[in-house]
């Protein structure tokens, strides 16, 4: 009799334990993920995305009361970004705060942010990848003169190559 009850026993405790796997199996079908939509092409949409991010840097300076903002198109120049916006504040102060506020809206829109420079104030300068962003103090931005150097035509000059002899 103790083999018959012990052979109960353990195919109830089979069964048992078949159930869940079963079940599992079941639910498992039933959640299965949906196929994945194609996606859009990559570049049309970039560019649409890059010039809501340039647009929406540009409107963000502008209403933390930056001065003297200019955009630069860096197609053909550079493959560090699309765009470098220049702009200058008051004081240190100033620059680090539109440095912040301008990270905390482009993070709002899922864009990812790195800044450098904001402990000092002088050069702060805001990479959200495809737009790059200088803010300056006067005295600062007239030293460096970047939208000099950066507005320049590159496909004009005249390169020469120096070679060792």
């Amino acid at each position: 009799m103790k083999k018959t009850v012990k052979k109960a026993v353990k195919k109830a405790v089979k069964t048992q334990a078949a159930k869940p796997k079963a079940a599992a199996k079941k639910t498992a079908a039933k959640k299965a993920p949906a196929p994945k939509k194609a996606a859009a092409p990559k570049a049309a949409k970039s560019k649409k995305q890059e010039s809501t991010n340039l647009n929406l840097i540009i409107k963000s300076i502008d209403q933390d009361k930056g001065t003297d903002i200019i955009s630069i198109d860096l197609a053909g120049k550079t493959a560090i970004a699309d765009y470098m916006v220049i702009a200058t504040g008051t004081s240190s102060r100033h620059v680090g705060a539109m440095a912040e506020k301008l990270k905390d809206r482009l993070n709002k829109e899922g864009v990812r942010v790195r800044i450098e420079g904001k402990h000092t104030g002088d050069w702060v300068i805001v990479d959200s990848g495809d737009v790059l962003v200088h803010l300056f103090r006067q005295e600062v931005r007239d030293f460096y003169d970047l939208e000099h150097l950066w507005g320049a035509d590159f496909s004009t000059v005249d390169y020469i190559r120096y070679t060792s002899n």
